[in-house]
């Protein structure tokens, strides 16, 4: 599987333009990172804590928004990588870049990056950030059968998300992983999105 998705990832960066990387429209870079066993690779995710003012409690990618000392966005990712889940850059493998996109609560642009961690490895969540780790397999996103549906704001809008034991996968974090697994592994997984951001209708 990992060899596949690195093949499909490779050609895509290869025809994309990767100025993305310095990208000034791009304000923020997060790391999907995948490891374990090569044919059924595991994904590192997090809880963020409930305490913040953004995205409270939800399960995110480790990453951040772009500051001045950032020499680009793949740093970006690298440094809050480090600083949310304590991974050194030097125990990932850039795997390439995947499309940048926006969460649906708001205008930022995110450009996620994907990488490979080798065993053996340690993670420490920043209490002031990260609430919890967690590593959802790869292979459960495939399934379909795992999808469902919930209403937001009284109604007006449904999502789709996934139950991992009782991780709440759902918004930008899952759309990212479902393009990546249909752009590497032709997963075919059709999800339903709202035609309008969240914050345009009220959130």
């Amino acid at each position: 599987m990992l060899a596949t998705i690195k093949k499909q990832l490779k050609n895509y960066n290869s025809q994309s333009d990767n100025s993305v990387i310095a990208d000034k429209q791009s304000g923020a870079a997060v790391l999907l990172l995948l490891h374990g066993d090569p044919s059924s690779p595991q994904i590192i995710l997090t809880r963020r804590a409930t305490h913040l003012n953004s995205h409270a409690g939800e399960v995110a990618f480790p990453g951040g928004k772009k500051e001045s000392l950032d020499d680009d966005l793949l740093a970006t990712a690298l440094r809050e990588t480090e600083e949310e889940i304590g991974l050194v850059s030097s125990k990932i493998k850039l795997l390439g870049k995947l499309p940048t996109d926006s969460p649906l609560k708001n205008n930022i642009r995110v450009t996620p990056f994907m990488g490979w961690v080798d065993s053996p490895f340690s993670l420490k969540a920043n209490p002031s950030e990260i609430a919890s780790i967690f590593h959802l397999p790869l292979h459960f996103l495939l399934d379909i059968n795992h999808y469902q549906y919930f209403w937001l704001i009284e109604g007006k809008i449904q999502l789709p998300y996934v139950l991992y034991k009782d991780y709440k996968i759902w918004g930008f974090t899952l759309k990212v992983m479902v393009d990546m697994l249909n752009s590497t592994l032709d997963a075919q997984i059709k999800l339903r999105y709202p035609s309008k951001k969240i914050h345009q209708i009220g959130y």
